[in-house]
C-alpha cells in the first residue's frame, strides 16, 4: 500500500508539470510559432546595377552582391523592416538607390529580388516553399528580363511545362520525377528558342528555382537556385546572423509517457494486489 500510495503521488506531480508543460507551450497558427522568425533571402537581378550592400533596418545586412548573386537566407523577425540598397562600399551613407518597407511573417521563406534597370530598380519579395514530396522534385520559373517578351519554358521538341510568364513573374512550382530534363525557354506561344537549358538534372529531395534574368532576349541568362527540402516548417537553415528560433514539445511529449506508465503501474499493482 506505500508503494501504490507513493506511486499515485507520483502520477498527481507529473500530471501536475504536464498542465503547466502544456500551459507553457508556444501556440501554433498555420504550424507555424507565432513569434518565429522569417528567413529572407537576396538576388541581384538588375542587369545594368552595380555591385550593391543591401541594409535593414540600418544594419549592413549583405556586402558586394553583384549580378546575378543570390544571398543565403537571413533571418528576420516577424514584422515590417526597412530595405535599403546602396552601390557597394559606401558604407551606407548618401542617398539610396532604392528604399522600401519589407513585411515579413513569422515561419515563412522569401526571396527578394532587386530587378529591372538601375533607372526603374524594384524591390519585388515573394515567397519560397522548399518543402518537397518524399523522393520527388519541384521547380518553379521567374521571367526577370525587363527587356524581354513573354516566355514558355517547356521540353526541347516537346510540350511546355510553363506558359507565358511575363516580366515580373514567378510561376508556382511544379512537381516532377527527379531526372535530367533537355528544357528551353521559347518566345511565348512560339518554338522559337531563345535559351538552351539542355541537360538540366533535377535532383530528388530539392526544390529549384529558375529565374531568366539579363536586360533582353539577346542577353538572356540564367540563374538556377537548388534548396535542399524540408518538410516541416521549424528545419530551418543556419545563416550568419544565427539559426532560426525552434521550439520543442519534448517535455510535454515525455511528461504523457511517464504520466501513462505510471499510470498503468498502479493499474497492475490494482489487479495483483487486491507517450518535437
Amino acid at each position: 500500500m506505500i508503494l501504490l500510495k507513493s506511486l499515485k503521488v507520483m502520477i498527481y506531480a507529473l500530471i501536475t508539470l504536464l498542465v503547466f508543460g502544456l500551459v507553457g507551450t508556444p501556440a501554433f497558427a498555420d504550424g507555424h510559432e507565432e513569434d518565429e522568425n522569417a528567413m529572407v533571402r537576396v538576388l541581384h537581378a538588375s542587369p545594368d546595377a552595380p555591385e550593391v550592400d543591401v541594409y535593414v533596418n540600418g544594419d549592413a545586412a549583405v556586402e558586394g552582391a553583384a549580378f546575378k548573386d543570390i544571398t543565403d537566407y537571413l533571418e528576420l523577425p516577424a514584422g515590417d523592416h526597412e530595405v535599403a540598397i546602396f552601390p557597394a562600399g559606401e558604407d551606407g551613407e548618401g542617398d539610396p538607390v532604392i528604399e522600401e518597407t519589407l513585411t515579413v511573417e513569422g515561419g515563412a521563406y522569401y526571396t527578394v529580388a532587386a530587378t529591372d534597370t538601375l533607372e526603374n530598380l524594384t524591390l519585388q519579395p515573394f515567397a519560397d516553399d522548399n518543402s518537397v514530396a518524399e523522393g520527388m522534385t519541384k521547380v518553379r520559373v521567374g521571367h526577370m528580363s525587363p527587356g524581354a517578351p513573354a516566355v514558355d519554358v517547356g521540353l526541347v521538341d516537346g510540350d511546355s511545362l510553363f506558359e507565358g510568364a511575363e516580366f515580373f513573374a514567378v510561376t508556382d512550382y511544379l512537381e516532377l520525377d527527379p531526372d535530367t530534363y533537355d528544357l528551353e525557354i521559347r518566345a511565348a506561344g512560339t518554338e522559337d528558342a531563345v535559351l538552351d537549358l539542355s541537360g538540366t538534372e533535377l535532383a530528388a529531395d530539392t526544390a529549384y528555382s529558375v529565374y531568366a534574368v539579363g536586360a533582353d532576349a539577346d542577353e538572356l541568362e540564367v540563374v538556377v537556385v537548388a534548396d535542399d527540402a524540408h518538410s516541416t516548417p521549424d528545419e530551418m537553415p543556419a545563416t550568419g546572423m544565427g539559426g532560426a528560433s525552434q521550439s520543442s514539445n519534448l517535455l510535454p511529449l515525455t511528461l504523457i509517457l511517464l504520466a501513462g506508465g505510471l499510470g498503468a503501474a498502479i493499474l497492475f499493482r490494482k489487479k495483483f494486489a487486491v507517450q518535437a
